[in-house]
């Protein structure tokens, strides 16, 4: 059985239907709420679902113990919804799910129509970085001498 988690699901819906339990029915409301709100390209990367508009926004996520509802600009969606928590690259920012818990599928469609809309206006956010990285490095060096 140990193999089987390690081979990445051949598509979204194949994704959804290796879940069981909470994990699934969130997973379900959540995939339900993203793409209601935005059109998005929908794909099992990274082992996880994952949503691009213009470079990736947004992933959906099950875990042995939680589900991940994350965002590449998340950090810039905290007023949206403040249980967004910063870790990652990028501007990484997601909430953590445990059994019983939701969010709201309108928090959702206005996370997802932000993240979508900041994607069309700063463009796709793995690219953004790549800037911000010699800035910092050479930041680094001037702290150095």
């Amino acid at each position: 059985m140990a193999m089987k988690k390690s081979v990445p699901a051949a598509n979204p819906d194949a994704y959804v239907a290796a879940l069981t339990g909470w994990q699934r029915a969130i997973v379900e409301g959540l995939r339900e709420a993203v793409r209601r709100a935005a059109k998005l390209e929908e794909v099992v990367k990274w082992g996880h679902l994952v949503y691009f508009s213009n470079g990736p926004a947004l992933l959906i996520r099950a875990e042995e113990s939680r589900v991940l509802f994350g965002f590449w600009r998340g950090q810039r969606l905290r007023d949206i919804s403040p249980a967004l928590k910063a870790g990652g690259k990028y501007e990484m920012a997601k909430i953590e799910l445990r059994e019983g818990m939701s969010v709201p599928a309108a928090t959702v469609r206005k996370l997802v129509r932000q993240a979508v809309t900041l994607n069309e206006e700063l463009g796709n956010p793995t690219d953004a970085v790549k800037p911000a990285r010699k800035s910092a490095r050479s930041g680094k060096a001037r702290a150095h001498k």
